[in-house]
């Protein structure tokens, strides 16, 4: 049996204080500096639901890139994803659940399908979060 090795592309840090409550959080090289608030509360800082919307869209675009590459199909540079992240409670339990809105104007809707469907297999962020949380990928 051949193992692949694994190839550490990049390490993020970050330096968290406090939660999503008036904490704060900032990144090693200084890049990121934040500060939290709870969601539908007043406050100025962002919350771990929007910073996951965040990253997740990004990647999200990245892979769409690379999944129309191999198809032979321009991107277009107004390709975009509107993410939702829901903090869910049920009873006593929290969860998460997510939709990404694909945006791929100029980009037939079924080759429009294929490309978000095969990001969706091959973006970090789906994979970490299969067979998670429910997630519903749109194409708009």
């Amino acid at each position: 049996m051949t193992q692949v090795q694994k190839k550490v592309l990049y390490t993020a840090h970050e330096h968290t204080t406090g939660g999503r409550d008036g904490g704060a959080s900032r990144s090693s090289d200084g890049r990121l500096d934040i500060k939290f608030s709870v969601p539908g509360t007043p406050g100025t800082g962002t919350n771990p639901e929007q910073l996951l919307a965040a990253g997740w869209s990004a990647c999200f675009i990245g892979a769409m890139g690379l999944a129309a590459r191999k198809m032979k199909v321009a991107m277009p540079a107004t390709a975009a994803v509107d993410a939702e992240v829901d903090l869910v409670l049920t009873g006593d339990a929290y969860s998460l659940q997510a939709r990404l809105n694909v945006s791929l104007p100029g980009i037939e809707p079924g080759i429009a399908r294929a490309i978000a469907d095969a990001a969706h297999q091959t973006c970090p962020y789906s994979k970490a979060t299969r067979g998670n949380i429910d997630v519903t990928i749109n194409v708009v």
